[in-house]
């Protein structure tokens, strides 16, 4: 189910200064714009209907240089600063993957997995991870914690048939799509497929997931602009 390689959820007990304490590489840092431009694939926010703020996180790029997914951010961006607790934040970030089939590495020595809402349920799992590091827990301590929530992440992602996830219905550009969907403690996450040869994920804390609609971004540009 991977896109290109399985990366690990940024570790948040890096050094933060000068980023105000938010999320590097998931929400906070500066977006380069360049890769949501370069992408050969639409891109997926929410719909209309959602008039809070808007944003870019990152994109994620395979070996030869071409976009394999990225994220946009709604409401307000996620920080791992401990003043402000994780219950007092408000978003929902749309993850949207490229359809790619069974293909050669770039290198050609081995086969790259397709892509599948499996991928997308991955990509939004490590990014509410990233984005829900316990701040109170012993800097030692923390990364035996993320190995094991990305672990359980994993396993999860890569059976959405099982009793972890349930269906929750949205519309997709319009039409009732379905999903796979989960919460725990730090938030919830969605995923299925999508028309345009794309996968939809989604994780968000703050904001409930049952109302929600996605929709084809028209300008992109739009979501760089800070207010």
């Amino acid at each position: 189910m991977e896109t290109t390689s399985r990366a690990e959820p940024h570790d948040a007990t890096g050094d933060d200064s000068g980023s105000g304490g938010k999320v590097r590489g998931v929400p906070g840092a500066r977006p380069v714009l360049a890769g949501y431009l370069a992408a050969d694939f639409p891109w997926y926010g929410l719909d209309d209907a959602f008039t809070g703020p808007r944003w870019l996180t990152q994109v994620g790029m395979a070996a030869d240089g071409s976009v394999e997914h990225g994220a946009t951010g709604h409401g307000q961006e996620p920080t791992l600063r401990a003043e402000l607790g994780h219950e007092d934040q408000r978003f929902t970030a749309v993850v949207t993957v490229a359809g790619r089939p069974v293909r050669r590495s770039p290198d050609g020595h081995g086969v790259l997995e397709a892509t599948s809402p499996a991928s997308a349920a991955w990509l939004a799992g490590s990014g509410l991870l990233a984005c829900t590091w316990p701040a109170q827990m012993e800097r030692a301590l923390r990364q035996d914690w993320l190995e094991q929530q990305t672990s359980i992440a994993w396993e999860l992602a890569d059976d959405l048939g099982s009793s972890g996830w349930s269906e929750l219905s949205l519309p997709v550009d319009g039409v009732p799509t379905s999903f796979h969907y989960r919460e725990s403690e730090y938030g919830w996450v969605l995923a299925g497929a999508a028309p345009h040869g794309v996968h939809i994920g989604a994780y968000g804390r703050g904001m409930s997931a049952y109302g929600l609609g996605f929709a084809v971004i028209k300008d992109i540009e739009s979501y760089s602009v800070r207010g």
